[in-house]
């Protein structure tokens, strides 16, 4: 007996193979596409924006240093604000001395800034399907939990340059004039893998803070200014111009007070073993233990607003960063 062929079957977008004279559907299996643009995007901005604002983060970094009273080097504030701390090391040290640290930097930003935005903009977009949202609009909440998860996983991976980089920028200890290997290299025989990794709980802190201020606002203020009333600012240049100048004071505010301990954790390790050899921790001076003992240290003997040391350029960086990194980032994305 032939059974009878359903031609149903298959309609709506299916298909169906039919043997005989009985249709067989057949089931499209999902695929989930991985868009690798938004890594390499972030990637190259990221490096350009680090290559241009970079003497600003050695004077953020030098500032967030001194007045330390663990360690005799940074215990006497000598920079007045970041022009005087770039001057300063110009004239002391050689102008070569404010790109000191730049080869890591560039290193850090090709896996982090290639990991952080590629992992926001496709986790975005991967939480849009799975919660079949419409793709044109945005949940606060879904962006902001994307952008704390891509900026934990990309700077704990980037940690170790990130250390190098501020050991280079300090100018302090044998590694004052060593290279990006010679650096590595010192910590990796001295310190160990751990040293590579120090202070990676505040630096993925930092990061969860910059990521979760800076991309969600970013993305926000740029579909608040395409709604505005202002032809002017609802696309092209002006438009990412003020979503990064809003977008990276809101960051610096935030992640300001974690950065200034990330920093002097990341620059101690030298400072401890000279200390421990003088007999330093009979005299009542310490160290940093942990990132909590840093904060309350730094709070009792410097006073609260010590948090925010280096808050003018780290500003002063991060505009700017912000600018030259979104423009970039939209550019390639037209390409």
């Amino acid at each position: 007996m032939e059974l009878p062929v359903d031609e149903s079957v298959g309609r709506g977008g299916g298909s169906a193979v039919t043997t005989g004279t009985i249709a067989t559907p057949v089931v499209k299996k999902n695929v989930v596409d991985i868009d690798l643009r938004p890594y390499v995007f972030g990637g190259v901005a990221a490096i350009c924006a680090e290559m241009v604002t970079f003497p600003l983060d050695t004077a953020k970094t030098r500032l967030q240093l001194q007045g330390q009273v663990s360690d005799q080097k940074w215990k006497v504030n000598r920079y007045r604000g970041t022009v005087h701390t770039i001057i300063t090391i110009v004239r002391e040290e050689g102008v070569t001395r404010i790109y000191k640290g730049l080869s890591p930097a560039i290193v850090r930003q090709a896996v982090y800034g290639t990991i952080k935005f590629g992992l926001y903009y496709s986790s975005k977009d991967m939480m849009k399907r799975i919660l079949q949202t419409n793709k044109q609009k945005e949940s606060t909440f879904v962006n902001l939990c994307c952008a704390v998860f891509a900026g934990c996983v990309s700077s704990s991976l980037a940690n170790p340059t990130d250390v190098i980089k501020v050991r280079m920028q300090s100018g302090s200890g044998c590694v004052a004039n060593a290279g990006l290997l010679s650096v590595a290299s010192d910590i990796w025989q001295k310190e160990g893998v751990r040293g590579l990794w120090r202070g990676v709980c505040p630096t993925a802190q930092r990061s969860a803070l910059v990521a979760g201020v800076q991309l969600p606002v970013y993305d926000w203020t740029k579909s608040k200014l395409r709604r505005s009333r202002w032809s002017v600012l609802q696309e092209g240049a002006p438009c990412h111009l003020l979503s990064s100048l809003i977008a990276g004071f809101t960051a610096a505010l935030a992640s300001n007070p974690v950065d200034v301990v990330r920093t002097r954790m990341m620059v101690q390790r030298k400072e401890h073993r000279l200390m421990l050899e003088k007999g330093a921790e009979n005299s009542g001076q310490r160290v940093y233990s942990s990132a909590i003992q840093c904060i309350i240290q730094t709070v009792r003997t410097e006073g609260l607003m010590a948090l925010y040391k280096g808050f003018i350029p780290a500003f002063a960086r991060m505009g700017p960063w912000n600018i030259i990194f979104f423009v970039v980032y939209e550019k390639l994305k037209t390409l």
